[in-house]
């Protein structure tokens, strides 16, 4: 790892986690708490829906477990982040990505209890109600993104031909 390399992971993921919060806030200023704004009806609207587990309201209740679980995350990341594909540019930004979105998340678990999640797609049944994609926020989408960065990196990785061997004399 170089100054260089860790210096874009950090300005990455400091660029993260500005963005998350200021959008949270921003959420928090214009929603009451349950509150929605439809932007397109029947398919996307903006929430300030609150969440003390994970996605799909995994672990519910656990914030503290969660916040365990974020921090070990955040150590085993930054100890490990050399066996990633970091030399390159995109490597850097998905571990900033990656970085950046736990520790959103993480500073409102330890702060606020609970997440913000904002960001919901849904569709509306005939019937009435609804079927959405769990509301999520920026951090979860830097996560996601980070995560998937590094799959399409290690699967290209992968299907590089091998260097030839060397004769053995």
């Amino acid at each position: 790892m170089t100054p260089t390399s860790n210096r874009r992971i950090a300005v990455v993921a400091t660029s993260m986690l500005a963005l998350d919060q200021v959008t949270k806030f921003v959420v928090n200023q214009c929603l009451v708490e349950g509150g929605e704004k439809v932007l397109i009806p029947g398919f996307f609207k903006f929430v300030n829906w609150k969440n003390t587990g994970a996605a799909w309201s995994l672990f519910t209740g656990k914030n503290f477990l969660l916040v365990i679980v974020a921090l070990v995350a955040l150590y085993i990341l930054a100890r490990s982040r050399h066996h990633f594909e970091v030399h390159t540019g995109l490597g850097q930004i998905s571990l900033g990505l990656i970085f950046g979105g736990i520790t959103g998340n993480l500073l409102d678990r330890i702060f606020a209890h609970r997440v913000t999640d904002f960001i919901y797609f849904y569709m509306d049944r005939r019937g009435g109600g609804q079927i959405g994609f769990p509301a999520f926020n920026v951090a979860d989408s830097a996560i996601c993104i980070g995560v998937a960065l590094i799959f399409i990196l290690s699967w290209r990785e992968d299907k590089l031909p091998a260097a030839p061997a060397q004769p053995t004399v």
